[in-house]
């Protein structure tokens, strides 16, 4: 009798630590363990895709994205109710477009020769974030809460040169004059011009965010979950100033001029509405 009262209460703890661990049923964690990694993925592309099985459209939506755009999100876990908030966006393009127009040195039969203007393009975006999330409850669904730091920067240069040169005799150059619109040969549009563009420099942005989040998560299988939440704190974005350099007709060369736009900036403290539905994967 003492041997199956044992029983039973060692039976009982064991489905207690189940419980209160959530195993699967193959015995695999369904809540995240300390030392745990997570990243963060949009979860609504998912949701359509099943969402569409109950209907008439195409069951495209699967593309993967990050729950921010172009932005790194993961959380480090460091306890059962403490984890560790990342982002980090480390962005530097440049992107060189060529276009042929109509060589004005080009003195012999059709047809006219051509010559090169080339726009470059470059730009950097920063962004680095830091938290601490907080959880409480019991179960699969936990709420979450916590406070989040933020900032970004942003900078981009658009660089001009042209084939044709501004000269004693040639006070309007062949130049591109749509860097957007081909014409039926598949160049862009070219024409004779008295100014064109050789540089902008575009504003510089600046962001800073300090945020308290609320929301919850749900684990819907082990180590997956998806979360929604809203946040409440103070944003301040500058944006600098925009400095435009273009060049025109002046004797026997071009003369350089440049004109600016004056910066401005934002500040808010407001509720932020970052209910994005996220989907996290826990490893």
């Amino acid at each position: 009798m003492r041997k199956l009262f044992a029983l039973a209460v060692l039976f009982s703890v064991y489905l207690s630590s189940n419980a209160q661990e959530l195993l699967s049923k193959k015995g695999t964690h369904i809540l995240p363990e300390a030392k745990d990694w997570s990243i963060g993925l949009q979860a609504e592309p998912f949701l359509k895709y099943f969402g569409n099985f109950f209907n008439k459209d195409n069951n495209d939506n699967t593309t993967l994205k990050p729950q921010i755009p172009l932005t790194l999100t993961g959380l480090y876990v460091k306890d059962d109710h403490t984890a560790y908030r990342m982002k980090l966006r480390i962005g530097m393009n440049s992107r060189t477009t060529n276009n042929f127009v109509d060589d004005d040195n080009y003195t012999g039969a059709p047809p006219i020769s051509k010559t090169t203007d080339t726009w470059k393009a470059t730009s950097t975006d920063l962004t680095i974030g830091a938290g601490i999330q907080k959880n409480r409850g019991k179960g699969r669904l936990r709420g979450i809460y916590g406070l989040e730091l933020g900032i970004g920067f942003g900078s981009s240069t658009d660089k001009y040169t042209y084939g044709n040169s501004f000269s004693a005799t040639k006070s309007d150059p062949t130049s591109t004059t749509d860097w957007s619109t081909k014409d039926t040969l598949g160049n862009y549009l070219s024409g004779p011009v008295p100014t064109r563009y050789t540089k902008v420099n575009n504003p510089n942005t600046f962001s800073f965010m300090l945020n308290g989040f609320l929301g919850a998560e749900y684990f819907f299988a082990p180590k997956l979950s998806i979360s929604a939440e809203y946040g409440w704190g103070f944003e301040l974005m500058a944006t600098g100033e925009k400095e435009t350099f273009s060049e025109s007709a002046d004797g026997g060369s071009g003369k350089e001029t440049s004109t600016r736009n004056a910066k401005s900036s934002q500040m808010s403290l407001d509720v932020k509405d970052a209910g994005v539905i996220g989907l996290h994967l826990y490893f």
